[in-house]
């Protein structure tokens, strides 16, 4: 008779125990190894079944009839009260207001008070920061100079001096023409720049710029803008960026620097101003003596022309057709929009942006010729193009 019920079932379980216990017929520690249940739970089950029935096995709640650490509803109250009188501060800054005011009570840590005012709905959890999707593999090629530039920073060192140098480089991709190499104080953007001036006032403006994504070529804002990249759109020039952990896909301007490491940082040169000779020097033969073998044993300097695109006398604001609808973005990288405030990034502060209307609720955004993001009205968030 035991194998035949179903061991599963405590209702079953239960009353066939009972029932054979009032039968006399075994012993509970039998009927407990019978149907794989401890004493301890057959004792439960038989005191239940015997006083409710099958009313006496349904299942019960765990929760404790007491809490002694639950906030009561009196400071829970005054909690709410004070964070809808003031909604804009925290439990950080509530409790020690509601402390002067009530000292005699026993304020809970902030942790539980942040946990009373999220339960009523009085706080929200913070955005997470948007990751934006790397537009992949570079598919541009140069067909002819000034098509395509590259650059990096050589990885830094010391000179004698033991001051760190940072060998910023910039080359032609079609000729392999080797337009600077200066040793910087530092990646900062503010430095980098005045090279690029430089460059641009004697050799005109590329269309492509093609870096890494590291400082202070990319950043972690709307398609990897940084405000080095931010001047070059506005000079009509283009910034492209290898995918990240593939240095292969800047194979050619790898390959330079590593000529550049052994032939004049291997020692490195007793101060600032030597290195600096030194890499001038190397770019001269660089350009001028060495042959390359892409270029059929011919050096840069024979296929290397300027640009035809001069470098205007001041930074040219972008233009947008007249179907665009132009915002300005205010120093802290937000737009009005739809009479809020829409954060699109800091490194456009002081611009002005482009949005095209792309289908029912959702829009382009444009930064001059750059397409940078795609705008739902219905989320009023900022997704890849």
């Amino acid at each position: 008779m035991l194998d035949a019920l179903e061991r599963d079932d405590p209702y079953g379980t239960a009353a066939a125990i009972h029932g054979r216990l009032l039968e006399r017929e075994v012993h509970v520690t039998e009927l407990a190894e019978a149907y794989g249940v401890s004493r301890k739970t057959a004792y439960k089950w038989i005191h239940r079944f015997g006083e409710q029935g099958d009313e006496g096995l349904k299942d019960r709640s765990r929760r404790p009839k007491s809490c002694p650490h639950q906030t009561s509803k009196e400071v829970e109250k005054a909690l709410v009260d004070s964070r809808r009188y003031r909604p804009s501060w925290g439990p950080r800054k509530l409790l020690p207001v509601l402390r002067k005011q009530r000292p005699e009570v026993a304020w809970p840590a902030a942790s539980t008070a942040g946990a009373v005012l999220k339960r009523h709905g009085l706080v929200t959890g913070r955005q997470p920061r948007r990751r934006w999707a790397h537009p992949g593999r570079p598919t541009t090629s140069a067909a002819a100079p000034n098509q395509i530039w590259t650059s990096d920073f050589k990885g830094e060192f010391r000179t004698g001096d033991h001051r760190y140098c940072y060998p910023l480089t910039v080359a032609d991709s079609f000729s392999r023409y080797l337009l600077a190499v200066d040793g910087l104080a530092s990646v900062a953007g503010e430095g980098v720049w005045p090279v690029f001036e430089r460059l641009f006032r004697e050799y005109g403006l590329p269309q492509v710029i093609r870096t890494d994504n590291g400082t202070p070529f990319a950043s972690k804002a709307v398609a990897g803008l940084s405000r080095l990249s931010v001047r070059w759109i506005k000079l009509g020039i283009r910034p492209e960026r290898i995918q990240p952990g593939r240095p292969q896909q800047n194979g050619q301007h790898e390959r330079m620097h590593r000529t550049l490491k052994a032939e004049t940082a291997r020692p490195p040169a007793a101060n600032q101003t030597t290195q600096q000779q030194r890499f001038d020097q190397f770019r001269r033969c660089y350009n001028e003596q060495r042959p390359h073998e892409a270029l059929d044993f011919k050096t840069p300097s024979e296929f290397y022309t300027p640009s035809h695109r001069p470098y205007p006398s001041r930074l040219p604001q972008p233009e947008y057709p007249g179907h665009f609808d132009v915002r300005f973005v205010h120093r802290g990288g937000e737009i009005r929009w739809r009479g809020q405030y829409l954060f699109v990034s800091e490194c456009l502060g002081g611009e002005h942006i482009g949005l095209e209307e792309y289908e029912d609720g959702v829009w382009s955004v444009y930064f001059g010729q750059m397409l940078l993001a795609r705008l739902d009205d219905r989320e009023r968030r900022l997704y890849g193009p």
